[in-house]
């Protein structure tokens, strides 16, 4: 007789999650930079690395694989970077697959699609994620070019990004934060729940101080930090976004200052974020962005 699967029997109070992500072998991007905060912050999290190697249907062997193991119950499922509509088609029939099992299942989705301006994936998929995949998001997590393509206008103000997120909870998820908006020269995050179907969202914004620097990996960092917090303070969105904006400006600091202390000029290339070493931070970070609620 087989041992029993000890997440599934006794299962962690925040929660199981399924993350479909992209992966490198060095350094911290997709998966990378979700698992080991997500594991920080209690929760057990199976990865299915996608990429140039995992074609859809050998995704959804996985699946079938988990499925004939038991292995399907899942109370969270993450995506971020997806490189084709074949795959991202797969992707909707496994959001539909984990849902006949919970219900309940939570699907957070970061909308990998470009950022300022610059598209990072064939054009194709942007209606594939308005039409098919918005629709079935519990948490949507776009950066401001990422939420233009979705909503097919322009956001140039804080009114703008308010009512993105509004057309956004329109199609489908309650919750929405725009993870960055450049507004003449201010960064913002944005964020919006929607607790009743109908009813006037509660909006907010954290201002975001500017860092002379390129980080890779921040985007995937920062939805599975608001996935991590978003169990805990499941009708607060807006302590979820600043327990993950104040634990992503830690570690960018962080970042920051362990290159400066190695002799390397910041501004000159990307650098890899200090996920391990600020483990800390994502676990119990101290609270150092505020929220405004706007009325």
């Amino acid at each position: 007789m087989a041992p029993p699967i000890l997440s599934l029997v006794l299962p962690s109070e925040t929660g199981r999650v399924l993350s479909i992500q992209s992966h490198t072998v060095q350094g911290y991007v997709g998966n990378k930079s979700a698992v080991f905060p997500l594991q920080l912050l209690g929760y057990d999290v199976d990865p299915i690395n996608s990429g140039q190697v995992l074609n859809g249907q050998q995704l959804w062997e996985l699946i079938e694989g988990l499925e004939g193991n038991d292995l399907l119950y899942y109370t969270h499922l993450l995506t971020g970077y997806i490189g084709s509509v074949s795959f991202l088609d797969t992707v909707l029939e496994v959001v539909s697959k984990l849902r006949s099992v919970n219900p309940k299942l939570i699907y957070v989705c970061d909308p990998v699609m470009g950022d300022e301006g610059k598209l990072y994936v064939p054009q194709e998929l942007i209606s594939v994620y308005r039409e098919r995949v918005v629709p079935v998001a519990s948490m949507l997590t776009p950066n401001q070019f990422e939420a233009e393509l979705l909503t097919g206008f322009r956001i140039q103000s804080e009114d703008d990004g308010r009512k993105a997120c509004n057309f956004l909870h329109e199609a489908g998820p309650s919750k929405v934060v725009i993870t960055s908006i450049n507004i003449d020269g201010t960064l913002l995050l944005i964020g919006s729940h929607e607790k009743e179907k109908g009813k006037p969202p509660k909006q907010f914004k954290i201002v975001i101080p500017k860092i002379p620097a390129y980080f890779t990996g921040t985007g995937d960092l920062m939805t599975a930090l608001l996935l991590g917090w978003s169990n805990k303070y499941p009708d607060n969105l807006e302590i979820t976004a600043e327990l993950a904006v104040s634990s992503l400006q830690a570690l960018l600091q962080r970042t920051l200052n362990d290159y400066k202390s190695a002799g390397h000029d910041p501004r000159s290339t990307s650098l890899e974020i200090r996920l391990i070493q600020s483990q800390d931070d994502i676990r119990s970070p101290e609270i150092t962005f505020k929220a405004e609620i706007y009325s």
